[in-house]
């Protein structure tokens, strides 16, 4: 009995091979990636990118998949990389440790790609990301800030110009607008207003200036609806 059994009665013999064939990046492994990835690798797909150049530590435990105490200190993306082929031996998983820089993002992106996950927490390295896949025409979903929001019923998908009342969102447009990025750019958000009082402001290190207080399970519900989103896109009719 294979263990993709359930997934196969769902999607048929058909889009479970078009799973199978499907090549992911992930970019970003903390509270959404992590979640995003793992049920990328548990729909089928064989073929991920993972990058991310942090190390967990005690505070990432309250909200991602990976971080426990026995991977305090241990690289984001080699733990979460076991992880995927503890759960199917034959996903092919190639690990980046690293931060996406600038000029790294228009090497990393590349036709080979069916869709980028965009799980960057930083807006600096999302913008160049997001110009990356646009100028090669790769297929991107942004995730925006989860962080000052309860409500998660509140999570949506849509053209980033649709966005509202969200922080991250609305800096990132603007970002976006100077380099000649309007649309076509997959989001996903949270209409709820963010909770103002839970914003930390950091010294900005890795392009980031600060964040918001954060909830388990909010992070995790972005990466689920960016990971449907890709599945969804991956099993349709390309034809």
């Amino acid at each position: 009995m294979s263990w993709l059994e359930r997934t196969t009665l769902l999607v048929q013999d058909e889009g479970l091979e078009r799973l199978k064939k499907a090549n992911v990046l992930v970019v970003g492994l903390g509270g959404v990636g992590s979640y995003a990835a793992e049920f990328i690798a548990r729909a089928g797909v064989q073929k991920m990118t993972l990058v991310d150049g942090d190390f967990f530590d005690e505070t990432n435990k309250n909200r991602q998949l990976a971080a426990l105490d026995s991977t305090i200190g241990q690289s984001k993306a080699k733990v979460l990389a076991a992880r995927l082929q503890d759960i199917n031996k034959d996903i092919q998983v190639k690990v980046l440790e690293e931060f996406l820089s600038p000029e790294r993002a228009y090497e990393i992106v590349t036709k080979e790609f069916d869709y980028v996950l965009d799980c960057i927490d930083s807006i600096t390295p999302k913008v160049n990301l997001i110009v990356a896949a646009r100028r090669k025409k790769v297929k991107i979903i942004s995730s925006m800030g989860a962080g000052g929001k309860l409500d998660a019923t509140k999570v949506k998908v849509k053209d980033i110009s649709q966005t509202k009342n969200c922080t991250m969102a609305r800096v990132l447009r603007k970002r976006l607008k100077e380099r000649k990025v309007n649309k076509g750019v997959k989001a996903v958000y949270s209409e709820e207003m963010q909770i103002s009082e839970s914003v930390q402001m950091t010294d900005g290190t890795n392009f980031k200036k600060s964040y918001y207080g954060t909830i388990s399970y909010m992070p995790a519900a972005f990466g689920l609806q960016a990971a449907a989103y890709v599945l969804n896109f991956l099993l349709k009719d390309k034809k």
